[in-house]
């Protein structure tokens, strides 16, 4: 007869109880969390903790961000999810000892304090500084759609109300006719009259607002969010977050999100890399969505090393013979000049024009066109020749595109680096859509939570949950007396290594980690 291990009988009492400390083990993550949480300096963050006195009291605006971080970092986003778990999950129970906030009460935490949430993520990127996982002279930059809640159907451009408009009128057409034919009964196709002139009313008014705002498309659900390609063909309602990661750990230092694409994402998110890592001799990788001349002129002023793919010459660009394209001619910088492969030089007459991009250039042309033996394989013009344009930004795309030819080994980082993040919050947790709804701001707010628990989960991997606590405990020991926060803590520690090389010890492994922490 076989025997099983036996549970205990619900209903028998214990002699010693046990606290609820006792049920939660030194190495939980829990422990950290709340430590983290409890270093944070969240009024000068933004969030409110003024709440007034009349009333029932207010849940600390620390409870609810303790509560929020383990759920992401435990894929759970719902705020009614979380509520349950506040009554079932010895975990959170121990995190915000024994509270349990209502459904609305959560939610409207995350929806208010976007921005607030933004700088508890910088204070990640802090402790990643501090254990030295940042290096800050290679950088990745690259973009991934999560889909908005918003679907296709609810998302409009002119195009489509257009179509919608045209079918309406077709079936009112229909309807007067049958009218006008039959002597019967003619409430049934009254009330279908009724019911398209309604529909039609609903596609006048988003006509209007399409026009007003001067917007390509709307959605309707949640109406920041615009209609991207996926992939290839593949489209989705969608919002677009922009990410920078260091290249030593794959650890993200800045998000944004966005409902554009990336043509003119790749400035702003480097003038921000300059501002966080506070050095500007770092070199940054994209991929050719970022090519545009506009941002590398902003890369170029803020002295910022670049490598952005090339982008293949579009065919209506090309040559009939593609050895006779722009790229190989030769242009000679001191006087202004493109030499052909027929040793022709092709001039300017030093007139900018402006494309509908708004970007200028300048035209380079030559006589000799004409009666050259090799037009028909140089150019697909009849009349004019061959015409050579060169943009205002030429001489930094030049710049670029040598660095990738020179740099090919580091490129091929790139996406290594980049899509490490995205691996594991789309695939791995399952995060490849946004929660909330209604604004970008709240989509942004769903997003930093996400960055949040990943940069959490990264330095808990790398690092290990007791050196971590261990320097959540010192910084208590040092700087809450004085109340003072983490982030004085930091910049006390920073300031030592700066001066006094030799006195501290920073290292990703955890026996260093200890060795510094003793100091």
């Amino acid at each position: 007869m076989c025997t099983y291990i036996q549970g205990q009988n619900r209903t028998q009492t214990t002699l010693f109880a046990t606290c609820l400390d006792d049920a939660i083990s030194p190495k939980n993550e829990v422990r950290l969390i709340d430590v983290f949480v409890h270093s944070l300096d969240i009024e000068k963050m933004g969030f409110r903790v003024d709440h007034g006195e009349n009333g029932r009291p207010a849940y600390h605006p620390k409870d609810l961000l303790k509560l929020y971080i383990y759920g992401y970092l435990n894929r759970i986003r719902s705020s009614r999810q979380l509520e349950k778990e506040t009554k079932r999950n010895i975990e959170v129970m121990w995190l915000l000892n024994s509270l349990s906030p209502d459904h609305n009460t959560i939610s409207n935490f995350r929806r208010d304090n976007g921005k607030a949430i933004k700088k508890v993520f910088r204070e990640t990127v802090r402790v990643a500084q501090y254990f030295n996982l940042i290096g800050g002279t290679l950088i990745a930059g690259d973009s991934t759609k999560l889909r908005a809640q918003n679907s296709k159907k609810n998302n409009f451009n002119q195009k489509k109300i257009d179509r919608h408009l045209e079918y309406i009128d077709k079936k009112l057409e229909e309807y007067q006719k049958d009218l006008a034919e039959n002597d019967g009964d003619k409430t049934e196709t009254e009330n279908e009259i009724k019911k398209q002139n309604h529909h039609k009313a609903h596609y006048q008014r988003l006509q209007n607002e399409l026009e007003e705002t001067g917007e390509a498309q709307i959605s309707t659900s949640d109406p920041e969010s615009r209609q991207m390609i996926i992939r290839n063909n593949i489209t989705e309602v969608a919002y677009n977050v922009q990410t920078t990661v260091d290249a030593d750990y794959n650890i993200p230092i800045d998000y944004k999100t966005t409902n554009n694409n990336d043509s003119k994402a790749m400035g702003s998110m480097l003038r921000r890399a300059k501002s966080i890592l506070r050095r500007n001799d770092f070199t940054a990788l994209y991929d050719k969505g970022y090519h545009t001349g506009t941002e590398f002129h902003i890369a170029d002023q803020l002295g910022i090393k670049v490598m952005v793919a090339v982008p293949a010459i579009p065919r209506s660009s090309e040559a009939p013979n593609p050895a006779y394209n722009v790229e190989h001619f030769i242009y000679n910088e001191q006087e202004n000049t493109f030499t052909c492969l027929q040793g022709e030089v092709l001039r300017t007459n030093g007139t900018w024009h402006t494309a509908k991009s708004g970007n200028r250039f300048q035209q380079f042309k030559t006589a000799a066109c004409k009666n050259c033996s090799v037009r028909g394989l140089c150019t697909k013009s009849v009349k004019n020749g061959k015409v050579v344009q060169r943009g205002q930004h030429a001489r930094i795309i030049q710049a670029n595109k040598q660095r990738v030819e020179q740099n090919k080994t580091t490129y091929r980082r790139r996406q290594a680096i980049v899509e490490h993040p995205y691996g594991t919050i789309k695939r791995q947790w399952g995060f490849n859509y946004i929660l909330t709804k209604k604004s970008i701001a709240r989509a942004e707010a769903d997003v930093g939570f996400i960055m949040t628990a990943y940069n959490l989960r990264r330095i808990i991997t790398i690092i290990g949950i007791k050196p971590l606590i261990a320097m959540f405990r010192a910084f208590a020991l040092l700087f809450l007396p004085q109340k003072r926060h983490i982030s004085a803590f930091f910049g006390f520690i920073f300031n030592l290594r700066a001066h006094i090389k030799s006195f501290v010890i920073f290292s990703p492994y955890p026996e260093k980690t200890v060795l510094l922490l003793k100091i």
